[in-house]
C-alpha cells in the first residue's frame, strides 16, 4: 500500500512539473496555450514515470531516443504542428526551461544543504584519482556547449519579446463583417493611397475568411478577376474599393484596398479608433509562426499619439 501511495506522489508531483514548464515555456514565447493543452502535454511527460516502475519498461524509460520522443510529443500536445522550424522553437525553449529549473533547483538544494566535510571527502578523492574521466570529460565538453545553448535561446527570447512589443490587436468592422487580429506594426510599411493619401494597412485573409464574402477573399488571391469581370463586388463593397499602386520586387502592381466602417487598436489597457486607414486584404501567410495576421501602418499610431 505504501508503494501504491509512494508512486502515486511522485507521478503527481511529475505531472506537475511537466505543466508548470511546458506553462514557462508558453511564457517565454509569447505563445498563448490552453490549460487543457498544458494539462494534455503534462500527462504525456508523466506516462514515462509509471514505465520506469514496470520492469518491462524501465529500460526505455531512461533511454534518451524515448525521453526525446516524450518530449516532442509534449510540445506537440500543447503548442500543435505548423511547421518544423516552430515545432523545434518550441521544443528547444522547452528544454531550456527545464535546464534553467533544474539548474535553480539543483542551486537551491546545495545552497540549502551543504555538507563541507563531504565536500572535503569528495576533493580528496578527485586529487587522488578517484573521480570518473568521463564525468570531467562531460563536464569540459558540456559547460561550453551548455553556454552556447543558453545564450542562443536568451537571444531567440529576447527577439520574441521585442516582437511582442510591436504587437497589437486590431479590430476591424466593414459592412456586416467585423473580427479582431493580432497585428504587427511595421515602420517599413509605407503603402498610401495616392488620393486620398490615407495609409494602407496589409490583412491576411487565412484566419478571416470566413467571415467576409467570397468574393472578397477570391479578389485576395487574384485581384485581376475585378477588372476581367469575372468577379462583380457585392453592393455594400463595390463603393468601399480603392486602386493602391505598390511596388513589389522590382515591379509596379496594383493593391484593391477597401475603406472600412471602423477600426480600433488595442495596446496594453488602452484602446483607440483610427479613422484614416484602407484595409488590403492578402492570400499569404503574413508571419512564419502567426504570431500576427496583420501589418499596422506607423501612422495608424501616431493618432494614439495625438489622442493621449
Amino acid at each position: 500500500m505504501r508503494l501504491v501511495v509512494y508512486m502515486d506522489a511522485i507521478w503527481l508531483l511529475n505531472f506537475l512539473a511537466d505543466s508548470l514548464l511546458l506553462w514557462l515555456t508558453s511564457i517565454a514565447l509569447k505563445r498563448p496555450a490552453r490549460l487543457l493543452r498544458i494539462l494534455s502535454g503534462g500527462l504525456i511527460g508523466s506516462v514515462i514515470i509509471i514505465m520506469g516502475f514496470m520492469p518491462q519498461l524501465s529500460y526505455y524509460a531512461g533511454n534518451p531516443a524515448v525521453k526525446l520522443l516524450f518530449s516532442g510529443a509534449m510540445v506537440f500536445a500543447v503548442f500543435g504542428y505548423k511547421r518544423w522550424r516552430y515545432f523545434f522553437s518550441n521544443l528547444l525553449t522547452f528544454y531550456f526551461a527545464t535546464f534553467l529549473m533544474g539548474g535553480i533547483l539543483m542551486g537551491a538544494h546545495y545552497f540549502l544543504s551543504f555538507r563541507f566535510d563531504m565536500q572535503v571527502k569528495m576533493l580528496k578523492a578527485a586529487a587522488g584519482g578517484f573521480g570518473d574521466p568521463v564525468s570531467w570529460a562531460f563536464v569540459a565538453l558540456g559547460l561550453p556547449a551548455a553556454w552556447l545553448f543558453s545564450k542562443n535561446r536568451i537571444q531567440g527570447l529576447e527577439m520574441a519579446k521585442i516582437k511582442y512589443d510591436q504587437l497589437v490587436d486590431v479590430y476591424i468592422r466593414i459592412g456586416e463583417s467585423d473580427f479582431t487580429v493580432k497585428g504587427l506594426v511595421d515602420s517599413g510599411n509605407q503603402l498610401y493611397d495616392p488620393l486620398t493619401k490615407l495609409p494602407v494597412m496589409i490583412l491576411s485573409i487565412l484566419p478571416v475568411r470566413e467571415h467576409l464574402p467570397e468574393e472578397i477573399a477570391a479578389l485576395a488571391e487574384d485581384a485581376t478577376r475585378l477588372l476581367d469581370g469575372s468577379i462583380a463586388l457585392p453592393d455594400e463593397w463595390a463603393g468601399r474599393i480603392r486602386f493602391v499602386p505598390a511596388k513589389t520586387v522590382g515591379k509596379q502592381s496594383l493593391l484593391l484596398a477597401y475603406k472600412p466602417d471602423e477600426v480600433q487598436l488595442t495596446s496594453g489597457n488602452r484602446t483607440w479608433p483610427v479613422k484614416k486607414v484602407l484595409v488590403s486584404f492578402s492570400a499569404q501567410h503574413l508571419s512564419g509562426d502567426d504570431a500576427f495576421s496583420c501589418i499596422v501602418h506607423p501612422q495608424m499610431m501616431a493618432e494614439a499619439a495625438q489622442s493621449a
